[in-house]
C-alpha cells in the first residue's frame, strides 16, 4: 500500500513533466535566480497557498508565512525575510493577506488556553483590544470575527511601515508599497481593504524615524 506521504512525491513527477513539456528550459531559467516584485507575508493555514489564489508561477512571489499573518517587531524569522525581499531583492510591494475564518484569530477572540501558542496568539488580542469598541459593537459573533480578521491585516500594514527596514527604504526613495487584503474561503476571491503605505507620511509622527 501507498504510503500517503509517497504521493506528494509522485505528484512532483508528474509536475515536473507538465513543466518540461510546457517549457523545456524552465527550470533551467529558473534555478538562475529570482528577481520577485512581491513580498506576500499571509497566514500559515494550509487552504491559503499564494501562488495559487494569485496565478503567479514560483519566482514571481516572495513568501513568508506565519499564524494570522502577522508582522511582530520581535520575530526575527519575520524581520529577515522583509530584510532580504526589501533591501536585496527589492521588492515594489508587500501585501499582508489574511483569510475569513482564520484559526488564530478566532481563537484569540475567546479565552480558552491552547498552550505555547497563547504567547504568539497575545499580539492578536492586542489587535482586538485597539478596536475592542467596533468590534464588541457587532452582535454576530460570525460577523465580528471577519471583522476582525480585516482590522488585524490593518494593523500588520501599520506595523510594517513603523519598520527601520520599510522606513529606510522609504528615505531612500525605493518604490515600495504595503497593501492589505482579505482572502475568502467560500469563493476564493481577494478583498482589498485599501489600507496602504507608499511613504513615512502615512504614518503618526510618532513613529518616523530620522535618517
Amino acid at each position: 500500500m501507498e504510503k500517503s506521504y509517497q504521493i506528494l512525491l509522485k505528484n512532483n513527477e508528474n509536475w515536473v513533466r507538465e513543466q518540461n513539456e510546457k517549457n523545456p528550459s524552465f527550470f533551467e531559467q529558473l534555478s538562475e535566480g529570482q528577481n520577485p516584485e512581491y513580498l506576500w507575508i499571509g497566514c500559515s493555514d494550509s487552504r491559503v497557498p499564494a501562488n495559487q489564489i494569485t496565478g503567479t508561477m514560483p519566482g514571481q512571489i516572495f513568501v513568508h508565512r506565519n499564524i494570522a499573518n502577522m508582522v511582530v517587531h520581535s520575530d526575527m524569522n519575520m524581520l529577515s525575510v522583509l530584510s532580504y525581499a526589501v533591501e536585496v531583492l527589492k521588492v515594489k510591494h508587500i501585501i499582508v493577506c489574511g483569510h475569513y475564518g482564520c484559526g488564530g484569530v478566532l481563537a484569540a477572540m475567546g479565552s480558552k488556553q491552547f498552550g505555547l501558542i497563547d504567547n504568539w496568539l497575545r499580539h492578536i488580542k492586542d489587535v482586538y483590544r485597539y478596536h475592542h469598541k467596533e468590534l464588541d459593537a457587532i452582535s454576530s459573533e460570525e460577523e465580528r470575527g471577519r471583522r476582525f480578521v480585516e482590522v488585524n491585516v490593518m494593523e500588520q500594514v501599520h506595523d510594517l511601515g513603523k519598520t527601520s527596514i520599510v522606513q529606510n527604504a522609504w528615505l531612500k526613495n525605493q518604490p515600495l508599497h504595503i497593501h492589505g487584503w482579505v482572502y475568502d474561503l467560500k469563493d476564493g476571491v481577494l478583498k482589498d481593504l485599501n489600507v496602504s503605505f507608499t511613504c513615512t507620511k502615512d504614518l503618526h509622527s510618532v513613529y518616523h524615524l530620522d535618517q
